[in-house]
């Protein structure tokens, strides 16, 4: 079973372009791959493994030879304590929503690629950054931003996983009247916020740093409100991966929504 190889990708591409490319790439080898996968009648579990270890393989394999002095965070890699020392650190889920890629008939994953740098704040800050949705024929980047979404003129929607729903983005909807929809993986909700299909993407209960960087770094790009559900800063590139909760929605409804947060942590 092989993939076709993509074009190259050249060192001397910018960071958002790289990142841009890289996740458009990476994206084309997972939908050729579940393409023959499907035609095998592979099973989804086979499929999913399959597609986390071929996005990661090509993502390391692509920066270890246009950007060989970056470190790197994957989710589907050993981490390296020596990121946390490096000036440059590219954070990437190869394949977020692995198990909506092993069903045949799901378009809800994404291919999250993004770059923090020490230098560009007081606790480094993402710099560049693309988020690929295959499936859709997509890629949103941080460079050119996304176009500015449409003024809402219908009740807000807050997107929600599909499995659960945390107790906490239920009570926010049921305090502001929104209603909600179910999608799944965490690019794929994000985008939706920045795409204007959905407009409050509000997670808590876990994720780690490769599941949100890449979305909300274009998600910031696209001129939304980005944070932590108590209203705190999204910090990347800590020693520890966990980064459980956050807020993506037009900045005009953030107060009320971290209000009802403080509400519904107040009871």
């Amino acid at each position: 079973m092989t993939s076709q190889p993509p074009e190259q990708i050249a060192a001397s591409l910018n960071d958002a372009d790289l990142a841009t490319h890289l996740a458009r790439a990476t994206g084309e080898l997972l939908v050729q791959l579940r393409e023959q996968m499907i035609r095998d009648d592979a099973s989804p579990w086979y499929m999913m493994e399959a597609g986390d270890a071929l996005a990661h393989r090509f993502i390391v394999d692509t920066l270890r030879r246009v950007r060989p002095n970056d470190a790197v965070l994957s989710e589907e890699g050993a981490d390296n304590a020596q990121r946390l020392s490096a000036d440059r650190v590219w954070i990437v889920d190869p394949l977020d929503g692995t198990a909506e890629f092993g069903e045949a008939d799901r378009d809800d994953w994404a291919v999250h690629i993004a770059l923090w740098e020490r230098n560009a704040g007081t606790h480094g800050e993402l710099t560049a950054a693309a988020v690929g949705l295959p499936s859709l024929g997509l890629t949103l980047s941080t460079s050119p931003a996304p176009a500015p979404r449409a003024p809402l003129t219908r009740t807000p929607l807050m997107v929600v996983s599909r499995s659960r729903t945390p107790a906490v983005a239920a009570s926010v909807a049921q305090q502001l009247g929104y209603d909600g929809v179910r999608l799944g993986s965490a690019g794929a909700k994000a985008m939706a916020v920045v795409l204007g299909h959905v407009d409050i993407y509000l997670h808590a209960g876990g994720q780690h740093q490769w599941d949100s960087a890449a979305p909300i770094a274009v998600a910031r790009a696209a001129g939304l409100h980005t944070s932590r559900i108590d209203g705190s800063q999204l910090v990347y590139n800590e020693r520890d991966t966990w980064l459980p909760d956050l807020l993506i929605c037009p900045p005009h409804l953030a107060d009320d929504i971290l209000r009802a947060v403080r509400n519904f942590t107040a009871n």
